[in-house]
């Protein structure tokens, strides 16, 4: 990020390594929060307010659902570009972030789970794929849990359906070729030649959510929706169990207090000290959240425990090996 708060234009992706991109960083409500701008105030949310003055392109404070692109540079040299989870901001990313990083179409997709601002993105996959108005491309794999393909079925049958009934008119939508994947970290998977672990954890006491280990010269893990660690997923992705990550990318939901379905923050600083990475960035934050003020914070607390811990932004691109 540049003085002003601006993310510098890449030179595109032909010729580089592999990389992170931070499609969305936000909460399911995004940020600014809707009500901080609609009902005034004597004292005005300082995050919100900001999205009035300053684009969001040089605001790290303007995130949109958590959402993640891999673009994968195989030792061939070819890119391939895998979606983690579609969110109700995805447009909106596309138009931001992959103008901006030449980020061309999308190969695979993988989902966490199928709450709305993973997946309401769904539909706007057809403007990242060819146009053709009879459906007749290749359709997109995107890797699912049984239990997100049983729910995404009844919410967007459309684009779950194989065959018209008869006499349904064909109208374009996007063209998902849906593959489950099981929720076991013994039972990895591949997509667009990148092997992913999937990593159970708890998203509330009701809920299983799908986390992702990946990368063979750089271990990363991507868990966007956690409130509670099951055992042997923590053994998988701790410097005490499975072997110590280069990268955690981990949720944080509010700045203080608990909640039952995420970690806030104290609980994700003591999950990265239990862990051990060798660095983390958070995402899924609120409002409550200021990048530039929490990130000094992070910086104190990084040289005292040993561990690089950030605030990561809508649009960071991160250069990694893997």
């Amino acid at each position: 990020m540049m003085e002003d708060g601006s993310i510098p234009a890449e030179n595109g992706s032909d010729g580089d390594g592999s990389a992170l991109i931070f499609l969305g960083t936000g909460c399911s409500s995004a940020v600014p929060n809707a009500m901080c701008l609609i009902q005034k105030s004597d004292s005005p949310c300082h995050v919100c307010s900001q999205s009035l003055s300053i684009p969001p392109e040089r605001n790290p404070n303007y995130r949109g659902n958590t959402s993640l692109l891999i673009d994968y540079c195989s030792s061939d040299g070819n890119h391939n570009y895998i979606q983690i989870d579609v969110g109700k901001t995805f447009r909106e990313q596309v138009l931001r972030w992959f103008t901006l990083h030449n980020i061309p179409q999308v190969d695979s997709i993988i989902l966490t789970h199928e709450h709305a601002d993973a997946v309401l993105g769904l539909d706007d996959i057809r403007s990242v794929q060819p146009f053709s108005p009879t459906n007749d491309i290749d359709p997109t794999p995107i890797f699912v849990s049984q239990y997100a393909m049983d729910s995404l079925a009844v919410k967007f049958p459309y684009l779950v359906q194989k065959k018209l009934k008869e006499g349904q008119e064909v109208r374009r939508v996007a063209q998902l070729d849906w593959r489950v994947i099981e929720e076991d970290c013994e039972k990895p998977f591949v997509a667009s030649g990148l092997s992913f672990t999937p990593l159970p954890v708890m998203h509330g006491e009701d809920y299983v959510c799908l986390g992702f280990l990946f990368g063979e010269k750089s271990r990363v893990a991507y868990i966007s929706d956690v409130s509670r660690f099951l055992p042997s997923t923590e053994y998988v992705i701790s410097k005490s169990g499975g072997g110590q990550l280069d990268l955690l990318i981990l949720d944080t939901l509010y700045k203080t207090g608990s909640h039952n379905t995420h970690l806030c923050f104290p609980q994700t600083l003591e999950t990265i000290k239990r862990l051990g990475p060798k660095r983390a960035l958070l995402i899924g934050m609120t409002h409550e959240f200021d990048h530039h003020k929490d990130n000094e914070f992070l910086e104190e607390w990084s040289k005292r425990e040993g561990i690089s811990v950030k605030l990561a932004h809508d649009g960071l691109r991160v250069p990694i090996d893997l």
